[in-house]
């Protein structure tokens, strides 16, 4: 579909922008095997837990920094107590890339200047799985956060700073698809309420069913472990 009919680059708002099929399905690949490995763990793919008790229904894991409603530690007191794996380096290089890609000499009006992420949450939507409207608020940092999509195809609602209400924008992300949020985009409310099943191409991404979401971001906060490795 995207051959016949190609979507263009689309700025949503002031410093989020989406750039559709930026990965090549090389790096799809690479990218749905590094997650597979990575879902083993030493901090496994899990259902996070709220403090309401309620379960995501998205699974989640982290690397370089564990998240827990609502705050960052190295080792995963809720799951098992091991420490997270650490971020790769070739995956905050894909990071610095896209903030690039997105950006280029503007990057420093969108908190983009040196942009040196220091983790990434792994999200898998299996079928039924949503994200409510939310803002990422537990960083230090107002650098970019980077979106990369696979698998099948999902309604990305894009909202504004202040409520999760309107006014907000729809888009369809899908697999390779690049979405960077920064500057006065920065704390918008976003969530995905629909992913659409059997969207996805397997040969492509390799990814047989559900969605794959990685975003890289930099926390702000300050570890002497806290160089990516790899």
């Amino acid at each position: 579909m995207d051959t016949l009919f190609p979507r263009p680059r689309a700025i949503l708002a002031p410093g989020a922008v989406h750039v559709p099929k930026w990965l090549s399905p090389t790096q799809q690949r690479e990218l749905t095997r590094a997650c597979r490995s990575w879902a083993r763990g030493p901090v496994p793919l899990r259902h996070t837990t709220l403090p309401g008790g309620g379960t995501m229904s998205v699974q989640t894991l982290r690397l370089g920094w564990h998240w827990q409603p609502y705050r960052y530690s190295r080792t995963a007191e809720d799951v098992n107590g091991a420490r997270v794996a650490p971020l790769p380096r070739w995956l905050s290089e894909l990071g610095r890339a896209a903030v690039q890609e997105v950006y280029g000499e503007l990057a420093s009006q969108y908190g983009g200047a040196d942009y040196a992420p220091d983790t990434a949450l792994v999200n898998f939507y299996a079928q039924g799985a949503r994200m409510g409207m939310h803002q990422d608020r537990e960083e230090r940092s107002g650098a970019p956060v980077v979106s990369l999509s696979l698998g099948d195809r999902c309604l990305f609602r894009f909202g504004n700073p202040q409520s999760r209400g309107r006014p907000y924008t729809d888009v369809e992300l899908s697999c390779g698809d690049l979405f960077v949020f920064g500057g006065p985009s920065r704390f918008a409310y976003h969530g995905v309420p629909r992913v659409f099943p059997g969207t996805g191409s397997t040969e492509e991404c390799g990814l047989r069913s559900g969605r794959l979401n990685i975003t890289v971001r930099m926390t702000g906060l300050h570890d002497p472990d806290a160089a990516p490795s790899g």
